[in-house]
């Protein structure tokens, strides 16, 4: 763990059932006061949080394997985000940068700059959700090229807004009932290592992905391809290696914008910086948001300084986007992840979680899959012997999960995959104990 660790304990620790009393005091009147179309993964109302875990209001302590879907990386709470925030709201908490600008918006735009790949001039906009940076960058890719198609892949997420449901391949929760959607938008097959009729690489993947487009749609019409470097909500799908280079190279060729959507794998989560750097692949615009601000609404699309440019004064923008104390939080959050080398952390951990899920899969043949970089981290399951999705073992699972105290996450196209996104501060045997949970958990079928 890192010098700034909370000062709650560590540990895993169960005093009533889960979720208990005073919990479920608050889900009802959650019931009564929330839109039902408002859910919840656990409903255990949360106290405090800090480090790896969550303590809930009936004093249960929960190892945290969700990190608030990894926008929690440096920890909750993190000192310097708090010393920070504390500082800016006692100052002002709001003038909207369009109106009277601060210096806190110039400054995470400077860091952006610095720390996004790429030695070209660069520049930013700040925005409040993963869903209006993408949907600002498409915005930017139209105007810069004056092109209208916008590619996006298969298994795709990429919000909840009409345009980003429709750049979002999975129908059901985030599109079903919500239609009619916008227009222009084509998907095209991702690589899927573990889902590939036959072994492909990741060159002949882009090759189909690409002949694609240029049938359907053609290069001279495309503004701009956008991708997940591994996909979230999709599955935590890796792709095969050459896929996303050479994806980038055609675009770089036929003058469309390649934008890499960082929204979840940002701010060290898959131990670089940035997930394309994997690859060394550089975009010409990249959308933050989750890590980036510790915990509070924050995002950004930071790109080529010409692109950003290309758009006229007033055609950017939002009343909160940049909000003085979301960026007061991201300088402490971005602080942390560099001074404290989280990336590097993220990738002990990703270790540690691959090498015992790795030998969980050998002895169980419902896990199809193992897989990720960092610590953003994968298990899919299937109907042993096959490769045929078993959501229900994965909502299996991840339940006795939460009913021994450690919170997991489903995700996937199927809704088959259990993903493992631990806060970057936390501890290694903590990490261990939850794994033995979930080794518990699995083996329990």
């Amino acid at each position: 763990m890192t010098d700034l660790d909370t000062a709650l304990p560590q540990r895993r620790l169960l005093v009533t059932e889960i979720p208990g009393p005073r919990s479920r005091e608050l889900h009802a009147r959650r019931t009564a006061a929330v839109a039902a179309g408002v859910g919840s993964t656990l409903p255990v109302y949360v106290d405090r949080a800090g480090g790896g875990v969550i303590v809930d209001v009936d004093g249960n302590s929960l190892i945290d394997l969700g990190s608030g879907i990894a926008v929690v990386n440096v920890g909750n709470a993190n000192p310097r985000v708090v010393d920070r925030v504390s500082a800016q709201v006692g100052r002002f908490t709001h003038t909207c940068f369009m109106v009277t600008p601060y210096e806190g918006y110039v400054e995470v735009c400077e860091a952006l700059a610095r720390l996004t790949p790429g030695e070209h001039a660069k520049k930013s906009a700040l925005f409040n959700s993963g869903s209006e940076a993408v949907e600002n960058a498409v915005k930017i890719a139209r105007k810069a090229t004056g092109r209208d198609a916008v590619v996006v892949f298969d298994h795709a997420y990429h919000g909840r807004t009409n345009l980003t449901m429709a750049m979002t391949a999975k129908s059901m929760p985030y599109k079903h009932g919500f239609g009619p959607f916008a227009g222009e938008v084509y998907r095209v097959p991702m690589s899927y290592p573990f889902r590939e009729p036959a072994p492909i690489t990741g060159a002949q993947a882009a090759a189909r992905a690409i002949s694609m487009i240029e049938k359907q749609v053609g290069a001279d019409q495309v503004a701009c391809v956008v991708i997940e470097p591994i996909q979230g909500e999709g599955g935590f799908v890796v792709p095969a290696e050459g896929f996303l280079p050479a994806v980038s190279a055609w675009c770089r060729d036929n003058g469309v914008v390649f934008v890499a959507d960082e929204i979840q794998t940002g701010f060290g989560r898959t131990g670089a910086m940035f997930a394309c750097q994997h690859e060394g692949v550089v975009p010409d615009l990249i959308t933050t948001a989750k890590g980036i601000a510790g915990g509070l609404p924050l995002s950004a699309v930071t790109g080529r300084a010409e692109l950003m440019d290309a758009v006229h004064s007033g055609g950017l923008g939002g009343t909160y986007g940049g909000n003085p104390v979301a960026c007061a939080a991201a300088l402490g959050a971005i602080e942390t992840v560099t001074h404290d080398d989280l990336p590097g952390r993220a990738r002990a951990l990703g270790e540690l979680m691959l090498g015992r899920l790795r030998a969980l899969a050998a002895e169980h043949p419902q896990i199809g899959d193992v897989r990720g970089r960092g610590a953003m981290v994968a298990v899919e399951l299937v109907h042993p012997g096959t490769t045929e999705p078993d959501a229900a073992e994965a909502a299996r699972i991840s339940a006795a999960c939460h009913a021994a105290g450690v919170v997991t996450l489903t995700c996937g196209t199927y809704g088959n995959v259990l993903r493992l996104l631990p806060p970057l501060v936390m501890d290694e045997s903590l990490l261990s104990e939850a794994l033995d949970v979930l080794a518990d958990a699995v083996a329990a079928r």
